[in-house]
């Protein structure tokens, strides 16, 4: 499916944001893909007796003095990366009180990830979740696939979505199956105003994990978790048109609002993560760059500590 809308100011231009790639975050996420299943590569994985066939050359020797069999390190499959990027620019998406609208910055956000993966052979695919349904972008190269990410139209102003959070994961699932990196950018609000677990979107997503790795970006802005004493105010749910209006003076309704909005994120955060997925929230209000510089850093270091320990098993 395709879809038409003008692309929004508060969006940088490819070079812009190629700029803020290079400065702030190049080198955290290039070179070669550390894949999910052993094969070629040249990073110790796994601890195996020693079978006919095996390098020899990987044998070590301490294990293998002390277990009085040969034992050898299988190595972690290097292959060139293949992502996909699952952006939501449903109704919910198209609201911001800061620089920009959540829409606009999951845009952005796509954008910089397939900077991020750009090496040779890497590739990057875009699904984006509209009121339509979803529209496609086919894998190529992740110079292309920024500027296509960042000239998608703008998030919807109304109408419920075609296809919802967990049938897009479903679909985004079967669509390519070689393991890669998925990254999921949206707001996680569930259009009929589900704010507990479990989520309809724990279980496709839990499935996507189990073969790649996956990335949920929660989208958000700072009027989502407080309400402002601002007198009567008429909200709008711009999925369903709903409307109720409520009196922003009283200060019980802006702590109930505020512990509402408090209990959703956690439990968001916590459905991600029993999924295996990495999670990493991102706001208008706040320095997104240097939050995911931090992110990958941190899984980075992470993933380090994890290969250094079953060397030393």
């Amino acid at each position: 499916m395709s879809g038409t809308g003008r692309r929004s100011e508060s969006r940088p231009s490819l070079k812009g944001l190629d700029l803020t790639v290079q400065r702030r975050l190049d080198g955290l996420l290039h070179g070669d893909h550390a894949g999910v299943r052993l094969g070629p590569g040249s990073e110790p994985e796994e601890l195996a007796r020693y079978q006919p066939g095996h390098d020899v050359r990987r044998i070590d020797w301490n294990v293998t003095a002390r277990a009085r069999q040969p034992h050898v390190w299988l190595t972690q499959a290097e292959h060139e990366l293949d992502t996909w990027l699952l952006l939501d620019q449903t109704a919910s998406m198209a609201f911001g009180t800061v620089s920009q609208e959540k829409g606009d910055l999951a845009a952005t956000i796509a954008g910089a990830v397939a900077l991020l993966v750009d090496a040779p052979g890497n590739r990057v695919g875009l699904a984006a979740l509209g009121p339509d349904g979803m529209r496609w972008q086919q894998p190529r190269p992740a110079r292309a696939a920024a500027y296509g990410a960042i000239r998608q139209p703008s998030a919807a102003r109304e109408g419920a979505g075609a296809v919802g959070l967990a049938e897009a994961l479903t679909i985004l699932g079967a669509r390519d199956r070689r393991p890669g990196l998925r990254v999921v950018i949206s707001d996680l609000l569930d259009p009929t105003g589900a704010f507990e677990r479990p989520f309809d979107w724990e279980t496709p997503l839990r499935r996507l994990t189990a073969r790649h790795d996956v990335l949920v970006v929660e989208v958000l802005d700072p009027r989502e978790l407080e309400l402002p004493a601002v007198g009567a105010l008429v909200l709008v749910d711009p999925e369903s048109g709903r409307q109720r209006e409520v009196f922003t003076g009283d200060h019980r309704i802006r702590e109930r609002y505020a512990d509402a909005a408090r209990a959703h994120r956690e439990a968001n955060e916590t459905a991600v993560r029993s999924t295996g997925a990495g999670h990493l929230r991102l706001g208008t209000d706040t320095d997104w760059v240097a939050e995911l510089a931090r992110f990958i850093r941190t899984r980075r270091r992470q993933s380090a500590g994890r290969c250094t320990r079953r060397r030393t098993r």
